[in-house]
């Protein structure tokens, strides 16, 4: 029940949290989803503990006695979003087909994926830095999100595997710091953006810049991977 209600906030359109509370026996999933949708915003601008479980329920279809139906409790219903949140991502990566793509173009597609993704769900980008202050105790407890997070390192192995063996990619390299690179340069343009833009008044979020670091990061993770020598045209 759970799992279903995760998949579908790849889809929920935040405005659900103004509907009016109607059809929700009929529609636990759709009510579920609507509840993790509103709380991903909350804990992200709040927090935790700023949360309130009182707020969540006035912006969703559910009463609070039915959101503590179903999450238990406001640390469940925390780690619940948090599994949401990671499922989204994870989920869009396998859409991409990177098993069906050279190994050059495929990590190419990935590192744009990853670097377009995190700038347009900011609230990812708060839920991964709200638990980092939490030492990543919530995460440590959800097989889900460690299943999800394995299988991508299993893919960027799968990608730089076959570009080694071509001939393509340079020996040596350690797929998981190559997903720490491509997360680091995609997660700071998101976390940092407020204070680098105001410390160098530069307007970094423009449609105009960020497609200029889009190219910037995917041109400095694809010259990390490929041989010196390389002289072909980066995707």
């Amino acid at each position: 029940m759970i799992i279903k209600a995760l998949s579908m906030t790849a889809t929920s359109n935040a405005s659900s949290s103004s509907s009016p509370r109607r059809g929700r026996k009929n529609d636990p999933e759709s009510v579920q989803a609507d509840i993790l949708a509103v709380a991903t915003r909350e804990f992200s601008e709040k927090g935790l503990s700023g949360a309130r479980i009182d707020e969540i329920a006035e912006k969703t279809r559910a009463s609070k006695r039915m959101i503590y139906y179903y999450f238990k409790d406001k640390e469940t219903l925390y780690l619940h979003t948090l599994e949401a949140a990671y499922q989204k991502v994870r989920l869009q990566e396998t859409e991409l087909q990177l098993n069906h793509l050279a190994p050059v173009e495929a990590l190419s597609r990935l590192v744009r994926f990853t670097f377009c993704h995190h700038a347009n769900n900011p609230d990812f980008i708060r839920l991964v830095m709200i638990e980092n202050i939490h030492h990543g105790r919530y995460l440590a407890q959800s097989k889900l999100i460690q299943s999800l997070n394995a299988g991508v390192i299993d893919a960027l192995t799968n990608v730089y595997s076959r570009g080694v063996e071509a001939g393509c990619f340079r020996e040596g390299l350690d797929p998981r710091e190559l997903h720490w690179l491509i997360s680091a340069l995609s997660f700071f343009n998101v976390s940092n953006q407020h204070t680098f833009s105001r410390i160098f008044d530069w307007q970094q979020m423009t449609p105009e810049n960020q497609r200029k670091l889009e190219d910037h990061v995917t041109d400095m993770v694809m010259r990390y991977v490929l041989p010196d020598d390389t002289t072909m045209a980066i995707p």
